[in-house]
């Protein structure tokens, strides 16, 4: 059974949201506040679980963060919860110009009042809002970027008009730039765990190339990628490169909300060890 209320209470918010369009935004962006965007169990040599019960305990028992797969099992499980109706669906993520393999990403659909919307709590590149499922259809993020979606090629692609400091660093340039293309087939658990394999697994993927954290904030958004520190707020813009692990492991607690121990924070490799 899926624990409604310590979900909440790690989301911080007091009471259930509605089971329409308002709820589903404010849902939304209150699990992005809350739970960051992270890959470090891949660095660590953890295996990423996306059932249930192991996302449930990584990311709200444990407080950690999680990629993609991890944050829309949990996102999934709570609307079925508080009433949606949902279901999982998969993309392809189109940035840096280079894409993933097709179904290396996953999302939500669902359905209110016989309307179909997108809904993504684990996109960790920015921060996209619910948007309806509908060509041409626009929505705007906190941080002022706007969203387009648009038909293409037997599916659907999103994407974005904003500043690149409110994204992870990828992506960024003047005008719409592309996020991820999709279909609304059906996902089944076989193929999130694909996709979730290839992800963790294979050296093509950034999250085994990388070590990834990011938050989003009210106005902006946080990233550390690797040992490189960036925060924007509205035009105020902290970065810069952190060269003691000690510092790694206080800025990661301290913004991410993500607690390692130091032998941790040292299995991650981003110093080298000394001679």
């Amino acid at each position: 059974m899926f624990d409604l209320p310590a979900y909440l209470a790690r989301v911080q918010l007091p009471t259930r949201v509605t089971d329409d369009a308002a709820g589903l935004h404010r849902l939304q962006r209150a699990h992005r506040l809350a739970i960051p965007f992270e890959n470090l169990d891949v660095a660590l040599g953890r295996a990423i679980a996306v059932d249930s019960a192991g996302v449930f305990a990584k990311l709200v028992t444990a407080r950690r963060g999680g990629y993609c797969f991890e944050h829309n099992r949990l996102f999934g499980d709570a609307l079925a919860a508080l009433g949606f109706v949902a279901r999982p669906l998969s993309a392809q993520v189109l940035l840096s110009g280079t894409p993933t393999p097709p179904g290396t990403h996953a999302l939500s659909l669902v359905t209110i009042d016989r309307q179909d919307w997108i809904a993504d709590a684990g996109f960790g590149g920015s921060y996209s809002p619910p948007m309806p499922l509908s060509d041409g259809a626009e929505a705007s993020a906190p941080d002022g970027a706007r969203f387009r979606l648009e038909a293409a090629d037997g599916g659907w692609a999103l994407l974005r008009d904003g500043d690149p400091g409110t994204t992870d660093g990828r992506g960024g340039g003047a005008g719409w730039r592309p996020q991820y293309r999709f279909t609304t087939a059906a996902v089944d658990d076989a193929a999130i765990a694909a996709g979730n394999r290839w992800a963790s697994t294979d050296p093509a993927s950034r999250f085994v190339q990388h070590r990834i954290v990011s938050i989003v904030l009210p106005r902006g958004f946080a990233r550390l990628t690797d040992r490189h520190y960036r925060r924007q707020v509205g035009s105020e813009v902290g970065e810069g490169e952190i060269t003691d692990p000690r510092v790694y492991r206080l800025r990661l607690s301290l913004m991410f909300g993500i607690d390692l121990t130091a032998a941790e924070v040292g299995a991650l490799e981003l110093w080298p060890s000394a001679p």
